[in-house]
């Protein structure tokens, strides 16, 4: 019986939750057919006929906004949406039932989109939660059966078919083939699997199929771990206090305590409810969220998406940026950049051998090698007895001569000299021509072209105190990069949970915007004040940004600071040019020179003047960017 109350109780509290949430976009969509109604009937029938959907708004829509703003009050919490209250409870007195329904729409309309918001946040654990497997193929007595996920143990044979999400970590003890990391450790390449080698829960299986030993529960792998960094990420992020909050809080205390003074020093009542009526804050209720929308269009048109419109508040104001390296600030694939030769072939001679025996690989590295012959517009030769045993290397004949591909670290066991081998940062594989070591090549993921004048930028055109690197790559390559680029505070080999760390950290010295473009990046996304996901490459992280740049260009994310800077500056303006005046209004009401009638007929020709500024938004500039002209600079010196 108890079990049976708890289960009850259970149920309406999350009945109650899933009403509360929905209450403000039905009251939404009730004041936008009140007043549609009302605007239909007005001028058809008898006036007073057409008020009765306005009363049915103010009723069943302002009455809930109106009892949940009093307990504002008690609690003495003074926000912009607080003197809306009042505003629709002054409008009902004084016969302005347009008007209160008005405010009863740009209300429940706010808390519709900051409740749209929160679900984008919960949207990202279902997304994950998606992707991840949920049924494995057990081998077990040389057969395949089917076996959910979460009944996996420790040592059970699993084999992982192509193009299939693995569902635990393990290592592979059958089959050689690659696996897509990049969501999970930022790696930008295609891993080689073959026996003893490690593989994560997440990773995407390439074209063979592979036989893995479990060595983790799959409540214990690397994708579960992932998705409980998210969570908890999403249980700690703070509320971002909105523009309008921020000025209401003064703004409102200040038009109750001058309509309280005109009432007391007067002692006529109506003074307070003419100070009340001009001082509707319909500059903050409408004004700002047209300027936002107008910024929310222009940055669409742009190949910006913004998913939570409070980024484009909080941008510009960010002195902290964090980059993702592999893709973000590179390209996310390899590049041969340097070839050191060792006997008499020439750079193109070998080049071609090394390329026409890649073309049977793949290893992460072959296609860097490949395009490189292709640029070189080299002929490709015959190869025969092509062979790529685990861990030594590809090797093959190819137009009579004995071609090995290796590593130092195989270089090494074989008894050669390493010594003379360069250091350096990179990817490296030494080359041996029968036999005879004959070149070494080395290779990096090549930055964008834009990223040095980008990084610059941010210091000197955007006010930025502090610009680092967090990396789940190898520290040499993001050590390479980030002297490239000039960033001084780096930090390499990072999990997503110590990229939340960093974001957390960082956030309590201020405001941090985050910019990546994997799922491993996609819990410190939602922990930075401004998340952006950079590119279109994962469902996950765009979900858990609070903005998408489509385009792979900086030049992008220079446009959506120069949209922010904007569209904050012209709500500002919007706001406090509207409240200036509507404080000037409230002064004169209050000696009574504005009666109630002629204060609502200043308000509306006060808010027409915010909203026509607040327009502007929406309204391509003759520039977005000035990254081209930095970059000119930076050419011609």
């Amino acid at each position: 019986m108890k079990l049976q109350m708890e289960s009850r109780n259970f149920i309406t509290k999350q009945n109650q939750r899933k009403i509360s949430k929905q209450l403000p976009k039905l009251i939404t969509f009730l004041s936008i057919l009140g007043i549609t109604i009302h605007l239909a009937l007005r001028w058809t029938i008898p006036y007073e006929y057409s008020l009765y959907p306005l009363y049915i708004v103010l009723a069943f829509g302002g009455g809930p906004l109106v009892f949940t703003l009093a307990r504002k009050l008690i609690a003495f919490e003074f926000s912009s949406d607080l003197l809306a209250g009042i505003s629709i409870v002054t409008s009902v007195l004084l016969d302005q039932y347009l008007a209160g329904s008005l405010v009863v729409l740009m209300l429940s309309g706010g808390t519709s989109l900051e409740n749209y918001a929160i679900r984008a946040a919960s949207k990202v654990l279902e997304a994950l939660a998606k992707r991840a497997p949920t049924i494995a193929h057990r081998k077990k007595n040389e057969r395949l059966e089917e076996i959910l996920v979460d009944k996996i143990a420790i040592g059970d044979a699993l084999v992982v078919l192509p193009h299939e999400i693995c569902p635990v970590d393990g290592d592979v003890f059958e089959g050689h083939g690659v696996m897509d990391e990049a969501f999970l450790t930022g790696e930008p390449f295609l891993i080689s699997k073959a026996p003893g080698s490690a593989v994560l829960s997440g990773s995407i299986n390439g074209d063979a199929s592979l036989v893995i030993r479990a060595t983790k529960l799959a409540i214990d792998s690397r994708y579960a771990k992932i998705m409980e960094v998210m969570r908890e990420t999403e249980q700690r992020r703070p509320r971002i206090r909105r523009l309008a909050d921020q000025l209401g809080s003064w703004y409102t205390p200040l038009s109750i305590l001058i309509a309280s003074l005109a009432w007391g020093m007067s002692g006529e009542a109506v003074r307070f409810l003419a100070v009340i009526v001009i001082a509707t804050p319909c500059p903050l209720l409408i004004a700002i969220p047209v300027a936002i929308i107008g910024s929310i269009s222009l940055s669409a048109r742009r190949g910006i998406l913004i998913k939570n419109p409070a980024v484009l508040e909080q941008f510009e104001q960010c002195r902290t940026m964090i980059l993702d390296k592999t893709g973000t600030l590179t390209y996310g694939k390899p590049t041969l950049t340097s070839q050191t030769v060792y006997n008499h072939l020439r750079p193109k001679e070998i080049l071609q051998l090394v390329g026409s025996l890649e073309k049977y690989s793949k290893h992460p590295l072959a296609s860097a090698i490949i395009e490189k012959a292709m640029e070189e517009k080299v002929d490709w030769l015959d190869v025969k007895e092509v062979r790529e045993p685990p861990s030594e290397g590809l090797e093959g004949r190819v137009d009579g001569h004995e071609v090995l591909i290796t590593s130092r670290k195989r270089m090494e066991q074989l008894g050669q000299d390493t010594s003379i081998l360069p250091q350096g940062s990179g990817l490296e594989c030494v080359i041996f021509i029968d036999n005879v070591l004959s070149a070494h090549y080395r290779f990096h993921d090549s930055p964008r072209a834009d990223s040095k004048t980008f990084i610059q930028h941010l210091f000197s055109k955007h006010k930025f105190k502090t610009v680092m690197i967090v990396s789940g790559d190898r520290a040499e390559e993001v050590n390479y990069l980030a002297d490239f680029v000039g960033v001084k505070e780096v930090y390499a080999n990072q999990s997503p949970e110590q990229k939340v760390q960093i974001v957390e950290k960082k956030r309590q010295e201020g405001k941090v915007a985050y910019l990546g473009d994997g799922i491993n990046d996609a819990p410190a996304l939602m922990a930075a004040t401004v998340g952006i996901a950079f590119g279109k490459n994962s469902d996950i992280t765009a979900e858990a940004a609070g903005a998408v740049v489509m385009d792979n260009s900086l030049a992008k994310v220079d446009e959506f600071l120069h949209i922010s800077e904007r569209m904050r500056r012209v709500a500002l303006q919007s706001a406090i040019g509207g409240m200036a005046l509507s404080i000037a209004g409230m002064l004169v009401a209050a000696f009574g020179f504005l009666p109630p009638v002629a204060g609502a007929l200043a308000q509306e020709i006060i808010d027409i003047f915010a909203i026509l500024n607040a327009i502007r938004t929406a309204w391509k500039p003759r520039t977005l960017t000035d990254m081209k002209y930095l970059y000119s600079e930076n050419i011609k010196s």
